[in-house]
């Protein structure tokens, strides 16, 4: 598409299941909650986190409870991320910022537990999200953001081939009242199959091997 005049319909985004050879993404239910009270135990998980659902049985209770509500009004649609060699849950993340009207949304609030790094589940999220997004709900723009500190991720991040656009100086104030500087990144549809043919190239070629 170009930046013409034309008339576009607004988004029609809700729950859905996406399946793909490392992983399944599910909608959040409160039968992955042990599995999710142990996957997020590590504390290095946490380090870059603006939000976090929390590590005890009662928080993680109320963050499923949490996301199964935001899901259902649409406000936000949350995945619970499985792994497909033993079933286990282990991380969420979501769709967020949607803005309907301009066929725009956020892939966010990821969070993997250790175990999973540096494996093909991180690349197959964000393919599996970026197909849907851009091949089913037909958007525009999908963003990604992430923590100035967070090294690791922005590399993650430009290695799916996402443009940086800048910086967010001063954006957020971090659940431990750190002042994070935010790092924005975005794909937009005619780019998505550039993008699509490389995120494939990924998974065919190096299906056992790991991110970097």
């Amino acid at each position: 598409m170009t930046n013409e005049l034309m008339t576009i319909e607004p988004m029609q985004i809700s729950a859905v299941t996406l399946k793909g050879t490392h992983v399944r993404l599910v909608p959040p239910d409160f039968k992955y909650e042990n599995d999710l009270v142990k996957a997020a135990q590590p504390r290095e998980i946490w380090e870059f986190i603006a939000t976090a659902p929390g590590q005890t049985p009662a928080e993680m209770h109320a963050w499923i409870q949490q996301a199964i509500d935001e899901t259902a009004n649409g406000s936000r649609i949350w995945f619970i991320i499985i792994r497909k060699s033993d079933g286990c849950a282990i991380g969420a993340t979501s769709y967020m910022d949607i803005h309907r009207s301009n066929r725009g949304l956020e892939i966010g609030g990821t969070w993997v537990t250790p175990s999973a790094w540096r494996t093909p589940i991180n690349t197959e999220c964000k393919y599996l999200l970026l197909r849907h997004a851009f091949e089913n709900l037909g958007c525009l723009r999908v963003q990604l953001k992430t923590d100035l500190r967070n090294v690791r991720s922005q590399k993650a991040i430009e290695r799916l081939g996402a443009v940086k656009e800048g910086v967010l100086r001063k954006h957020m104030i971090t659940r431990t009242g750190y002042i994070r500087d935010t790092v924005m990144y975005s794909i937009i549809d005619t780019e998505w199959q550039a993008v699509k043919e490389k995120l494939e190239g990924f998974l065919k070629q190096r299906p056992l091997t790991a991110d970097r």
